[in-house]
């Protein structure tokens, strides 16, 4: 099968690691894939990606086309041309931006479109504008799926008219459990650690102002943040106020995530929102116990309401304070949970479950209807079920 999964680019962030793993993995059993990055900044990959999966800068193409100007339509008619010239069996579209892109630039042409919704769509930070785009749009996809089963009820209020609307969660990479605890640290510090993209939404000020609370009380526990972006200078403003440098860090992005969570001791998120959170779900997949507020979704997800982490009310700093004490003091507690998470999350969320659900959808929308159409040639009469879109140029 010939698979284009869209993104907007690839530099950080849990769908753009979700993306990574399911290229990979389709790559790897055999389907041709192209990785398609439509940031009109272009910027780099920094997630291992198989030498099977073709990856394809959009802002590349815009530009080959003559057209310099970063606009989104230069984009829209690259990205028309690719779909036009590669003919895949089918579209898949993470995030916002890049779904309404997709079905603007894949109209008439025949081929199925599936839209990912990668975080809560019913309390993003989308514009008025943007909400109507996807009210107009969305319905022209051929699937679209929500990461937790928790908001498909007011999504199908807040966007009639969709065909097939599908809860679909993300997967854990099948290398995740091949990560391995090294030895304690010699000068037995511990690590409370926290990963994201240093954004008001994280909430990260928050998290540093209820941690130095417990200083005094925790002089062997450091909180690490590992993370770029926009509020790194007032958050490093915040450490320098809070009087943390020795023991708030804000060491960048990490290339090896995987690596740094299993030098840690417990994960916190302290979001204000989530879909469903890959930091907190690798984190609980290798062991780690987790303390995080119970944000519209994704984490009571996570923890099965509760019980394999600590769940809190939403930005309530207090609340974060206090749990967060009861989990650096009680070893025998994170040890339960660390455990308790491990084996629910490796189970609810394998990759080998998530692609067969992905297989199921592709069958559902067509896509292995047209992968057949190809191998028998166009015409022969041989498929049965949905029967083949027409294909037009523009």
């Amino acid at each position: 099968m010939k698979i284009f999964l869209l993104v907007s680019s690839m530099q950080d962030g849990g769908a753009e690691r979700v993306a990574a793993t399911l290229v990979n993995a389709w790559a790897d059993r055999g389907d041709k894939v192209t990785l398609v990055a439509t940031f009109s900044g272009r910027g780099t990959c920094i997630y291992p990606l198989s030498a099977r999966v073709n990856l394809v800068y959009l802002a590349d193409l815009a530009n080959k086309q003559g057209n310099r100007v970063k606009t989104y339509f230069s984009r829209f008619r690259a990205l028309r041309a690719l779909i036009r010239e590669s003919r895949p069996d089918v579209l898949v579209s993470f995030l916002t931006n890049v779904n309404n892109l997709t079905i603007v630039a894949s109209r008439g042409l025949g081929v199925p479109v599936i839209l990912s919704e990668q975080t809560n769509p019913l309390v993003d930070d989308r514009t008025e504008l943007m909400r109507l785009a996807c009210r107009l749009l969305y319905p022209h996809a051929d699937a679209v799926t929500l990461l937790t089963a928790g908001v498909v009820t007011q999504f199908k209020r807040m966007m009639p008219g969709i065909r097939n609307l599908v809860v679909l969660p993300n997967p854990l990479p099948a290398e995740l459990l091949s990560q391995r605890r090294p030895p304690p640290d010699a000068s037995g510090r511990k690590r409370l650690i926290a990963l994201g993209r240093l954004h008001a939404v994280k909430q990260f000020d928050l998290l540093m102002t209820a941690f130095s609370t417990l200083v005094p009380h925790f002089p062997d526990w450091d909180l690490w943040i590992w993370g770029e972006g926009p509020e790194r200078a007032s958050l490093e403003a915040r450490i320098v106020e809070l009087g943390m440098g020795e023991r708030i860090f804000l060491p960048g992005r990490t290339q090896a995530p995987w690596l740094e969570m299993v030098r840690a001791h417990a994960f916190v998120l302290s979001s204000r929102l989530e879909g469903l959170p890959m930091a907190m779900m690798e984190a609980m997949a290798l062991g780690l116990p987790c303390v995080s507020f119970d944000c519209p979704s994704g984490p009571r997800e996570l923890t099965q309401g509760g019980q394999d982490g600590l769940l809190i009310p939403p930005g309530d700093a207090g609340a974060l304070a206090e749990a967060l004490s009861r989990m650096l003091a009680d070893e025998p507690l994170r040890e339960e949970l660390g455990k308790r998470g491990a084996a629910s999350i490796q189970k609810r969320y394998s990759l080998q479950e998530v692609m067969r659900l992905w297989d199921d959808l592709f069958a559902r929308v067509g896509a292995l209807e047209s992968r057949t159409h190809r191998a028998d040639g166009e015409g022969s009469g041989c498929m049965q079920g949905r029967p083949k879109r027409e294909r037009s140029g523009a």
